[in-house]
């Protein structure tokens, strides 16, 4: 499938090259609308926007948007047509050989996007998806935007601190990125906040953006609160494992949400282990789950298998089966049953460290 790389697309805009078919997607959504934006106005123009930037959805119809790409620009050299999240999935087989008809007549005076802000599709296993992404990287350009590594989160976090006025220490970008996850829509709200914080209370020019802000603002999600969790529990830490669990079920958590995640964990720390065990780096346990942009369950789960063994684990993943089947068939209430569980994973982790 013929793509290209989001600094490419940015040469061809910086270039003005854009005419003809772009498709814009990817599970990076901040990116996929950044980009799509930058796009669509760069190839709109400032001239006449309500003829020039004719804006689609899923629900449009394929004769309007193929009469709006084949019209000609309005006292400007281009236009550009743009459809949002448009469902090859939901599109008969008439329907889509219309659409790539479109594609083939689209004059060179318009600039046609297809971006996806919400819409996710799986372009590998998905036949009609397939075809639209080697349909259109044959007649234009195709981007996808994939999850950042954690190296480039922290310098996009970074950069937004800068941008900002404010001045982001690594300790602080990682403990961020620890706390709100990986999306970068939700990052730049936190870091957002953040920069406003320092810049009305920081001392110094710039002001920096402490570890204990970060620790005092940044709302940390079920996972997050999860994975503290089970790092309390392979600690041996009691009180901050049950305050832990009491700040989820304050939070109205679901019971078996909150065990499946926790199961979760120790089953990323189990695989670790195993990885750690045969002489191969911790990464190689991606290969035995889904950790497709959530790799950082992995590095959480090497920071503690060093202080837990394959035993423990293994007795530790059978008392969350036990706590499972409890929750599911008996009468107990949930926090007796939770309760219990975090009793057994800490006395089972101190027996390992005796």
């Amino acid at each position: 499938m013929p793509t290209v790389e989001e600094s490419a697309l940015r040469k061809q805009m910086a270039a003005g090259e854009l005419s003809g078919l772009f498709v814009v997607a990817g599970e990076e959504k901040y990116m996929v609308g950044r980009l799509s934006k930058q796009l669509i106005k760069k190839a709109a123009g400032g001239t006449f926007p309500e003829f020039n930037n004719q804006a689609f959805t899923n629900e449009s119809s394929l004769d309007a948007i193929g009469d709006a790409s084949q019209a000609l620009p309005f006292f400007a050299e281009r236009k550009c047509v743009s459809v949002s999240d448009f469902d090859v999935e939901s599109k008969s087989a008439d329907e889509l050989n219309k659409l790539y008809e479109l594609w083939e007549l689209c004059p060179e005076t318009t600039a046609l996007v297809f971006w996806y802000p919400t819409l996710d599709f799986d372009g590998k296993r998905s036949s009609k998806w397939k075809k639209f992404l080697k349909q259109a990287g044959e007649r234009g350009t195709v981007v996808l935007c994939g999850r950042r590594s954690r190296t480039e989160l922290l310098r996009f976090l970074g950069r937004e601190a800068e941008k900002s006025g404010c001045v982001l220490p690594r300790p602080s970008g990682e403990r961020l990125l620890d706390y709100a996850g990986e999306d970068l829509t939700a990052l730049k709200s936190e870091m957002d906040k953040l920069c406003a914080y320092a810049l009305a209370t920081g001392q110094g020019q710039p002001p920096e953006i402490t570890r204990e802000m970060v620790e005092d603002m940044v709302p940390k999600s079920t996972e997050t609160t999860v994975f503290l969790l089970a790092n309390a529990l392979v600690a041996g830490d009691y009180e901050k494992a049950y305050g832990l669990l009491d700040v989820l079920f304050y939070q109205n958590e679901e019971p078996i949400a909150i065990l499946g995640a926790l199961g979760a964990s120790y089953v990323d720390m189990y695989r670790v282990r195993a990885a750690l065990e045969s002489g191969h780096p911790y990464q190689d346990a991606a290969q035995y789950g889904d950790y497709k942009g959530r790799d950082f369950r992995l590095r959480n789960a090497q920071k503690n298998v060093h202080s837990i063994s394959q035993g423990v684990l293994r007795q530790s993943l059978h008392l969350l089966l036990e706590a499972d089947l409890a929750l599911k068939g008996s009468r107990l209430e949930a926090r007796i049953i939770l309760d219990e569980l975090i009793a057994k994973l800490l006395l089972a982790a101190q027996e390992d460290r005796a």
